[in-house]
């Protein structure tokens, strides 16, 4: 890895250049842990960057699996293509060691620091200060450890080089990996030992207080534990990654089910959803309104961990179709629409009796219809023909503007901005997530099924049962009582059903790919199709290969890394 010592952090965040002559020395500006211990504010510079380059939910990773290709070459598009190396780790977590170098900079300084003049709440910011910087250092491990976690080139199943302090200049950086069950239980005991210092929600309920603060008066605890703080991580967002974390270690690549991670999952996620409302704490509005939502909106009862509120286009300019004055980049195949139901709950096909050739997306799970731009269907109104006759949105027309598929990604983009022929755009307020509550719903009906089938009950709730009220949601099976999921009686036929509903639930959100390599799976998935119509009829495209190897389902460290230290194992096959 590289170099990790005590002064880059500061260097990074604090060196600026002064105004400077030719004939006088620099005014270099350097700062050192003076400052540091000096300026609170200077200090928790080094928290804050610990928070930074979080993986989000536009990483549009999904061009690299089976539900979407890119318009324009780009790092998914090679890794999926065959030119995925470990001298190309084209999605490579390795560079989140920078953020675990801020987090452990700032754990050495942070006892130094007068926080307040007041000794209490000078106590109290730093012992949450220090639940924040030990959480996040967790949560980097963790996020390193979905990417680069996997069978070494001797088949032992390896994790990842847990750095929990500052190296010195002297330090050996010739750091090996860590065993897979001993770096989830490093991770594991920054969690738990963040959650003693850390409140379930940043609200300054006293009633759900960490008992080390029970005699802390409420203006006090207000103070530094109250709603300005909210976005920072939370006892709630730490729990949520250890469930993650227990779904990842429990996976068929990984320990595949032996142990007891399975059922870890399931408590801690059996707490959280209870917390929301189990069942019926499922957002009605959830499909959607994480990122289509009135200007002017902070109320997400669907998100549990965001950035704040920003006002962009972004998103809209890059995926918008060319005849919107968008750059049609992500297109979605047509692998992932077959993957969408038919309106009654069972799987598309042809060979249904509500199946109309001439009208294939009609009688279809709604989902469709919100997050994929069809042939014919519309974006606030203005109908989108990708068929021949569609000028500029039609199949391939515009080599780096129009659809290679026959289809544009819907969801995720505001419906009802405006990008003029000028360039000139409205913007719409958008939020980077981090964590929204489907997912975990999901994630505990795959624990519970794992656990015991359909109808294992833990916490009062059952694979069925989450299932059965998200396609509820979505408006799926609801005149038949959805009597294809009530026909399941098998573990896998569920387990099948539960990775279909995170495969639309959760579609161009990034969570795709790691879904595929935990299961050990993404060196099975076919090439990708689209279609192109003529009238009312269209013909199967073949749109781009998949060429994953069967070592594809743990990512390569880079190179790099590897030929600077060698006690650094590679995965295997890399």
């Amino acid at each position: 890895m590289n170099k990790i010592f005590k002064y880059t952090a500061i260097a990074t965040i604090l060196l600026s250049l002064g105004s400077c002559t030719l004939i006088e020395p620099l005014d270099e500006n350097l700062q050192g842990e003076d400052r540091l211990n000096n300026d609170p504010i200077f200090a928790e510079g080094l928290l804050l960057n610990g928070y930074e380059g979080m993986p989000n939910q536009y990483s549009f990773s999904d061009v690299a699996t089976d539900d979407a290709v890119s318009n324009v070459v780009n790092n998914y598009r090679l890794m999926a293509t065959g030119e995925w190396n470990a001298q190309n780790a084209f999605s490579s977590r390795w560079g989140q060691y920078e953020q675990i170098l801020f987090v452990n900079n700032f754990l050495e300084v942070i006892e130094n620091v007068s926080w307040k003049r007041d000794s209490v709440t000078n106590q109290l910011f730093r012992e949450r200060m220090r639940g924040e910087a030990i959480a996040l250092r967790g949560i980097r491990h963790f996020w390193i450890l979905q990417e680069h976690g996997g069978k070494s080139t001797s088949g032992e199943l390896l994790g990842i080089p847990y750095i929990s302090e500052v190296l010195s200049f002297d330090a050996d950086f010739n750091i090996p990996r860590l065993g897979f069950k001993e770096t989830v239980a490093r991770i594991n005991t920054d969690l738990e030992e963040a959650l003693e210092y850390l409140p379930m929600d940043w609200d300054g309920d006293l009633a759900k207080r960490p008992s080390r603060y029970e005699n802390i008066d409420s203006e006090r605890y207000q103070f530094v534990f109250g709603a300005t703080q909210d976005g920072r991580v939370s006892g709630r967002i730490i729990k949520a990654i250890q469930a993650k974390m227990n779904i990842l270690a429990a996976s068929p690549a990984f320990l595949n089910g032996l142990g007891d991670n399975y059922q870890k999952a399931a408590n801690i996620l059996g707490d959280l959803l209870n917390d929301n409302g189990g069942v019926a704490g499922l957002d009605p509005e959830g499909l959607t309104n994480f990122y289509d939502f009135p200007n002017g909106t902070r109320a997400f009862p669907e998100v549990l961990w965001r950035e704040n509120v920003y006002s962009s286009a972004w998103v809209e300019e890059a995926n918008f179709p060319p005849s919107l004055n968008g750059n049609g980049g992500v297109n979605p195949t047509q692998n992932l629409v077959d993957a969408f139901p038919m309106l009654d709950g069972t799987p598309f096909s042809t060979s249904h009796p509500d199946y109309d050739a001439a009208n294939p997306y009609t009688n279809r799970d709604p989902r469709l219809a919100l997050y994929v731009l069809y042939n014919g269907n519309d974006l606030n109104g203005r109908i989108i023909n990708t068929g021949v006759g569609g000028g500029s949105d039609e199949v391939d027309k515009v080599q780096g503007k129009s659809t290679r598929s026959g289809f544009y990604m819907k969801k995720l983009v505001a419906p009802d901005l405006v990008i003029s022929n000028d360039g000139s755009t409205t913007t719409t307020e958008k939020m980077n997530i981090y964590l929204r509550y489907t997912d975990l719903y999901l994630l505990f009906a795959e624990a519970a099924n794992e656990l015991g089938g359909p109808d294992n009950i833990v916490d009062g709730m059952s694979a069925r049962s989450i299932i059965g009220a998200i396609r509820a949601r979505a408006g799926v099976g609801q005149d038949n009582g959805d009597s294809y999921l009530m026909g399941i009686t098998s573990k896998e036929d569920m387990r099948n059903l539960i990775r279909n509903e995170r495969r639309l639930e959760l579609c161009f959100e990034g969570y795709r790919l790691y879904d595929l390599r935990r299961w050990g799976i993404l060196n099975t998935i076919p090439n990708v199709k689209g279609a192109k119509y003529n009238g009312a009829n269209y013909t199967l495209l073949n749109v781009e290969p998949r060429i994953y190897g069967d070592n594809a389902n743990y990512g390569p460290i880079p190179q790099n890394e590897i030929v600077k230290f060698n006690k650094l194992e590679q995965n295997q096959g890399w």
